[in-house]
């Protein structure tokens, strides 16, 4: 299948993939993609399971890079900066490693990441979504992952977004472990990509919220440590979505890393 996408801006421009969050979809983008767009073609996909993208019933296996390469080839983009936020990050991680000739440059804003014990905090997250999602409580589920995952600059809008988009997740999520039950297909989702961080050879930039989890700070260290030449930028005001909550400040920083010289980023 071909991923529910948005493309925006002149086809001849340096390509953008904006990859999204585990909580939210192509949606959480919307304040920063057009501007994005008056310098580069700005690709936005709904990964499987999210937003507009259904999940396979029939136990067919996928992963979110070759997904994501697929697509790239649909629009025929040979490669492109990649912006992943959160599990988005992840899958950017994961193209760079098993597609690296696709990926120009790497941006990743709080990104989870492989090879990070879980912590008490995420643990505990953890347990209460399940805890909700097996009582059925998934208003209730929605409201912790706004709780847990916005930072203090978060608005209103900005909360009822995400909800928004968490509860879209779920109910994608929820209806397609339902419809492969019934089926008697394994439980989808996709195979998962090891990942190389010490064998990325991309310019790549690192973002911590100060206020995030615990758990996904060190992931961003890590990260920045371990990809050679990474550089990491702590953001005291952000929680774990800043795209979320200061578009504009992540705007900014989104253009002065994208447009600026690669070599000044480079391993």
């Amino acid at each position: 299948m071909t991923l529910a996408h948005d493309v925006a801006g002149d086809p001849g421009s340096p390509a953008v993939v904006l990859l999204h969050a585990g909580v939210a979809d192509r949606r959480m983008w919307d304040a920063v993609a057009p501007a994005l767009a008056h310098r580069f073609r700005v690709l936005r996909p709904d990964l499987r399971g999210f937003g507009d993208s259904p999940l396979p019933t029939d136990g067919h296996r996928y992963t979110n890079a070759g997904d994501v390469v697929a697509l790239l080839d649909t629009l025929g983009v040979a490669d492109a900066a990649v912006v992943g936020s959160s599990f988005g990050g992840k899958v950017a991680l994961e193209l760079a490693t098993a597609h690296p000739g696709r990926v120009r440059e790497l941006v990743l804003l709080c990104p989870a990441a492989p090879g990070v014990p879980d912590t008490e905090a995420s643990d505990a997250f953890d347990a209460e979504e399940a805890r909700l999602l097996a009582a059925g409580d998934v208003e209730g589920a929605v409201r912790l992952n706004v709780t847990t995952w916005l930072g203090p600059d978060a608005d209103d809008a900005a909360r009822e977004a995400l909800a928004t988009m968490q509860r879209r997740a779920f109910e994608v999520q929820l209806a397609a472990d339902a419809a492969a039950s019934a089926a008697g297909s394994p439980e989808p989702g996709p195979d998962g990509v090891a990942v190389d961080l010490a064998g990325i050879r991309v310019p790549t930039f690192v973002v911590e919220g100060g206020h995030d989890m615990d758990a996904l700070q060190a992931c961003a260290r890590h990260v920045a440590h371990e990809v050679p030449g990474a550089e990491l930028s702590a953001l005291g005001w952000a929680g774990h979505l800043p795209v979320l909550e200061r578009p504009d400040a992540v705007l900014a920083l989104l253009l002065d890393v994208l447009r600026d010289d690669p070599t000044v980023h480079a391993p």
